[in-house]
């Protein structure tokens, strides 16, 4: 490892505005400004473009979201603030870097979306009024619908939706865009029958012996499919992310089978499954 001499910085603080957010702003601004700067910026900053980027938002995003649930779980595991701060970095820089190129500045991104919020709030910026939560996003999609049509653009109820979002998330957010445009049943009970019908219908898919018959591949896999996409759904008329919900059962997997591993000396290998099971619900009994 390289020993870093140290030094002293140079960086001259911007004039204050008198509002903490705007001073915070424009003092990442600045920086982000002076790592871009052609002459006496970062080589490995003015080397990038929005598409060597698209990695690292991504990863910034998660791990603003592992911070967060991990606040919940732990209080006295606060990195919100870093994370999220990193991710904010990422997009100033993308900002910088469109604006160098003749494209979009960080101006234009922050008006644009100030645009979208009052657009799309009515019953806070104009006269409409709402009965609920429920009733803001029934609007918000049916605002949405409209620029699209506008824009001349995919004007479906589901349209909209990154495609390459986690296949939960995404499964949960086009469920609640059909939910608004009115494809639903009446209450939870029908999206929990809808599970027990997929349930069945991978077990048929399946096949009657212990193991599945590997000709019919497509068909299983079809089946789960349609099962968790039928989870997916269920979750989003109990207000459940099953995105979320699936990270946090993975966390207890994880917490457990380590638990697993250290009972049985580091190792489950060669171990029977009842030893291993006996040490899975011990784990489970200790939480």
């Amino acid at each position: 490892m390289t020993d870093i001499p140290p030094t002293a910085y140079a960086f001259d603080e911007p004039a204050s505005v008198g509002e903490p957010r705007l001073d915070a702003i424009q003092r990442l601004v600045q920086v982000v400004d002076r790592l871009r700067d052609p002459a006496t910026g970062c080589p490995w900053d003015l080397k990038q473009r929005p598409e060597t980027l698209t990695a690292s938002l991504v990863e910034e995003a998660f791990e603003v979201v592992e911070a967060i649930e991990q606040r919940l779980e732990d209080p006295d595991q606060d990195h919100v603030a870093e994370e999220a701060g990193d991710l904010l970095m990422n997009l100033v820089l993308i900002a910088r870097i469109e604006q160098q190129a003749g494209g979009f500045s960080l101006a234009e991104m922050a008006n644009a979306v100030a645009d979208k919020l009052i657009r799309r709030h009515p019953h806070v910026f104009g006269d409409a009024t709402v009965s609920g939560d429920d009733e803001v996003l029934t609007n918000w999609e049916a605002i949405k619908k409209q620029e699209r049509a506008e824009a001349d653009s995919d004007t479906s109820a589901v349209a909209g939706v990154p495609a390459n979002l986690p296949a939960l998330q995404r499964a949960y957010r086009i469920g609640g865009k059909a939910m608004s445009a009115g494809f639903r049943w009446e209450d939870s009970a029908g999206a929990l029958d809808k599970i027990a019908e997929e349930m069945a219908e991978v077990r048929e898919a399946f096949g009657p012996g212990p193991e599945h018959n590997p000709e019919r591949k497509e068909d299983l896999e079809s089946e789960l499919g349609d099962l968790l996409l039928a989870s997916a759904l269920f979750g989003r008329y109990n207000k459940i992310d099953p995105e979320a919900a699936l990270r946090k059962s993975l966390r207890r997997f994880e917490a457990r089978f380590r638990s697993v591993e250290q009972s049985l000396g580091g190792d489950v290998k060669g171990k029977s499954l009842e030893e291993m099971m006996a040490a899975w619900e011990a784990a489970k009994r200790s939480e």
